[in-house]
């Protein structure tokens, strides 16, 4: 099931995200603008995985067609998975990598890296409902 290996590598694209933000945190001054640039750049793939995992998680268990990530995200939450609060952090997540893709400015970085904990910790709760939600599938 291509679900199945989706989950999978979101769950290592996380894994390494969560490295990359715990290991700037720790950093010395030296090092900081290098780590933080590192998780930044895993942020973005994280998000990218992330948003079609969702994709494939609604098409093949729920049978809900969605193109973009803001609407996956819509109907990830339509179909109960996540509430309102939850749901307006993603789609806040969605504009900050849509931010750090298209443009590189410090500011933008150094701003975006100051949400990764709530981030890391909503994606975390995305992966174990999607790793549930297809477990019980088998």
């Amino acid at each position: 099931m291509a679900l199945e290996k989706l989950v999978e590598d979101f769950e290592k694209a996380l894994e390494r995200l969560r490295e990359a933000y715990l290991r700037t945190k720790n950093s010395d001054k030296n090092d900081y603008y290098f780590f933080r640039d590192s998780a930044v750049q895993r942020f973005e793939f994280t998000v990218e995985i992330f948003w079609k995992c969702i994709k494939s998680y609604l098409r093949e268990i729920e049978g809900i067609e969605c193109r973009s990530p803001k609407s996956c995200i819509r109907e990830f939450f339509s179909a109960g998975h996540l509430n309102e609060e939850e749901t307006i952090l993603l789609l806040k997540m969605i504009d900050d990598r849509n931010l750090t893709s298209h443009t590189y400015r410090e500011e933008v970085a150094e701003r975006l890296f100051s949400k990764l904990e709530k981030y890391i910790i909503q994606l975390e709760k995305v992966l174990l409902d999607l790793r549930r939600h297809v477990k019980d599938k088998e």
